[in-house]
């Protein structure tokens, strides 16, 4: 017996053990509290959807439906491998079961023929719900196996069991038969529940794994440097060709020109006040010796376009 995992060392566990997890919305506090206990627990079911395709599966799994409520299980393993946690806590996944059962699951022995239903799974067992039709045709891909196995020992390992403490629903419950069908293909040897305990045991027996080295954070990219526009040549007090639009749009920006003023092709009055008020607060830009500088040239333009819109002043 054990005090069930936190949500943070559950989910430890299981990436500590090579799993892909996924984690669905706010799985560490969507259970069934109130409505039944919580721990001991004594080990992990595995069970199949009778469901086709990841994202209804885990759906199904974390909502539930009118004649039982979500979450159905802790975990959706589907084809591709990956753990979907949908919850966590007390689930509706495992429902009554064998006393025997569970007895020779907490005293890791062999398991008896399953014949009544008069115990509590919910509260004693970590549920996980694997994507299979359950029409024992439907094959279990070789990532899926590999997944419930390392799903299964992961938990083993945090509560220090051993693999006979991971059992099926059918092993569990009068009348079910889950989970079943071939591996690899239609013509596969059939998933067992033996299989999945052996290769629990190998895990196990391996050692403590190293923990999927977290990739490396890539450096962010370095911004390039801002980049003004040309200068447009001619563009001189009194003109209207060039257009003064861009330099209007920079002197507004800037915060030199009001923006209530409208703007125009040519650069008059408004448009060399407002280039003198940026000279007299950059005077390095202004015309030597001259204290109210109307004119722009390309140094002026390119400083104040920065100052604009490059982000530095």
């Amino acid at each position: 017996m054990a005090t069930p995992l936190t949500a943070a060392a559950f989910l430890s566990a299981l990436r500590g053990e090579g799993v892909d997890v996924v984690e669905v919305g706010s799985w560490r506090t969507h259970n069934r509290a109130g409505h039944g206990a919580w721990g001991p627990m004594n080990g992990v079911v595995i069970h199949h959807t009778v469901t086709s395709g990841t994202d209804a599966s885990v759906r199904i799994c974390r909502d539930g439906h009118s004649t039982l409520p979500g979450p159905l299980c802790h975990g959706v393993i589907a084809k591709d491998g990956r753990v979907h946690l949908v919850g966590y806590g007390r689930a509706n996944h495992a429902g009554l079961g064998d006393a025997d059962v569970l007895a020779a699951v907490i005293a890791e022995r062999a398991l008896p023929a399953v014949t009544r239903a008069d115990t509590d799974g919910n509260s004693r067992f970590y549920g996980f719900e694997c994507v299979n039709l359950g029409d024992g045709r439907d094959p279990w891909p070789a990532a899926q196996v590999e997944a419930i196995a390392r799903t299964a020992a992961a938990l083993c390992r945090a509560h220090g069991w051993d693999e006979r403490s991971v059992i099926g629903h059918k092993e569990w419950q009068p009348g079910k038969i889950d989970p079943r069908g071939p591996i690899g293909t239609t013509e596969g040897p059939a998933l067992t529940m033996g299989r999945i305990r052996a290769r629990v045991a190998e895990l196990l027996k391996s050692g403590k794994p190293t923990a999927p080295s977290k990739p490396s954070k890539p450096t962010a990219p370095k911004p390039k440097p801002y980049a003004p526009p040309a200068f447009p040549a001619g563009l001189a007090p009194g003109r209207k060709s060039p257009s003064a639009h861009g330099l209007q749009r920079a002197l507004k920006a800037a915060g030199y020109m009001s923006k209530a003023i409208p703007e125009a092709d040519s650069y008059g009055l408004a448009t060399q006040a407002a280039v003198a008020r940026f000279h007299q607060a950059h005077p390095a830009y202004r015309a030597a010796g001259q204290h109210y500088d109307p004119a722009i040239g390309p140094r002026g333009w390119a400083a104040l376009h920065t100052i604009a819109y490059g982000g530095k002043k």
